[in-house]
Formats: C-alpha cells, sequence, structure tokens
C-alpha cells in the first residue's frame, strides 16, 4: 500500500506481519514438533487427493489429531474417528501458527490439487498480545481471500475465536471478543462464507471457564472437543451435505 507524501513523493506504508506469509519455526525450536515435517506431511497427504474436507489452524485444530498424523488413541481420536475421518479430512491445524503461517502454508502447497466441501478456519488466538485487533481480522480475511482463489468451489466455516483465560475480564478474552465482533460484521459476510461463534458452548452461566473443558483456558479436554464437535456438527452437516453424525 503507498501513501501519497508532500511534493509527490510516496511513503511505503508497512503491512502488519499479521499478512506477510512467513514459516513458524517457533515450535522447532522449542522441540514441541518438527513445523516443516508436518507440513509436508499435508502436502504429501493431499497429493493423493480425496480430501472432502479440511480443518485448518493452530494447536486447537492440532490437537484432534487425524490425518496427516497417526490417529491419537484416546477420547479426541474416538471423536475425530466418528466425526471426521469418515469425511476424507484432513487436519491442517499446526501448534504455534498465527495468520502468517497459514498463509505461508497455503502459499507452498497445502491447499493445491483439492477441491474439498468444506474448509474449517479456527486460527488467531496466538496472534493476540502481538497484533492489534484490526491486525488479526486482515490476516483472517487474507486467509480466507486464498481459500476463495485456490478452492473456489469450496465453502468455508469460519469459526470465531475461541474464549480463552478463566475469567471473562481479561485482556486476552476482551482482544478475542473484539477479533470476533470484526470477523463477524466483516469476513463472516462475505459469500461462501458461514460464520460460526460457539463461544457461549465453552462458557460457564458467569461467563468463566472450567478446567474440564479447557485444561489450560485455552486448549480443550476430550469434555471440550466434544462440546466443539457436537455444536458445529449441524452446520458443519448442512455445508457437507450429509447426515450429522
Amino acid at each position: 500500500m503507498i501513501a501519497a507524501g508532500c511534493g509527490g513523493s510516496a511513503l511505503q506504508v508497512a503491512r502488519p506481519d499479521s499478512v506477510i506469509p512467513a514459516v513458524d519455526d517457533a515450535p522447532t525450536k522449542a522441540g514441541d514438533y518438527n513445523w516443516m515435517d508436518r507440513h509436508d506431511a499435508v502436502v504429501n497427504r493431499v497429493k493423493h487427493g480425496n480430501v472432502d474436507l479440511i480443518l485448518v489452524g493452530d494447536s486447537i485444530t492440532h490437537g484432534w489429531g487425524g490425518s496427516p498424523d497417526m490417529t491419537r488413541g484416546d477420547a479426541i481420536g474416538e471423536l475425530w474417528t466418528r466425526y471426521y475421518a469418515g469425511r476424507n479430512a484432513v487436519n491442517e491445524g499446526f501448534g504455534w501458527d498465527r495468520t502468517q503461517h497459514v498463509l505461508w502454508r497455503f502459499d507452498h502447497g497445502e491447499i493445491d490439487g483439492i477441491s474439498p466441501k468444506v474448509a474449517v478456519l479456527l486460527i488467531g488466538t496466538n496472534n493476540i498480545g502481538s497484533n492489534k485487533p484490526s491486525e488479526i481480522v486482515l490476516g483472517i480475511a487474507a486467509i480466507v481471500e486464498e481459500l476463495h482463489a485456490k478452492l473456489p468451489s469450496t465453502k468455508v466455516l469460519l469459526l470465531a475465536i475461541f474464549p480463552r483465560d478463566e475469567k471473562p475480564d481479561t485482556f486476552n478474552r476482551k482482544q478475542v471478543a473484539e477479533v470476533n465482533a470484526a470477523v463477524a460484521s466483516t469476513i463472516g459476510r462475505l459469500e461462501g462464507v458461514t460464520f460460526l461463534d460457539l463461544t457461549n458452548t465453552f462458557l460457564e452461566p458467569d461467563g468463566t471457564i472450567s478446567r474440564d473443558v479447557m485444561q489450560d483456558f485455552l486448549h480443550p479436554t476430550a469434555k471440550g472437543y466434544e462440546m466443539w464437535a457436537r455444536a458445529m456438527e449441524p452446520t458443519l452437516a448442512k455445508l457437507m451435505g450429509d447426515t450429522a453424525h
């Protein structure tokens, strides 16, 4: 973006890093998992085709397990098998990722050569604290734009960023709410996009989050994943054109 300056000169206005594709080397450096190996696994999986559903996001999506990772041998893995495995689903969730890392992955083969019925997108919580809400919205918009450009027949199920922190009055919780409100009134109204806000699914009546739903007030437990799956299922089934699981 160019802004005109005095005397006809121009100043380059820097774009926020939330929209600049980048490799995420943090999980590899931290010894969490090898980010590039996971990327290669996703690319190799989609090259084989037969992909009707992709779930795109960060560690919250990564935690489902499933293709291209081996299926988890626990209650969360059972949920993945029940709800998504039979839909030829590919898990494109990467722990630690921000919006810019999803953009890099899309630019490097993760959605090439496929035409899934639905792409579920949940991203942005890791940008909180590093980017302003408006910058996070721009990052999410850039991802949706790329999905539309590369997968024109794919319906986008855009999830509101999940609530985080135990209590409702924290900085993180307020930032998430601000992003979600902006997304709902802009990107969420685009053609080909279905916006779904599951915030209240995870909250107690007083607005707090219980540890049995999110163990660290960010990542769902098995109970939290089941609540997510159940709450999303009617909308997902409608978009997939199949029967609710």
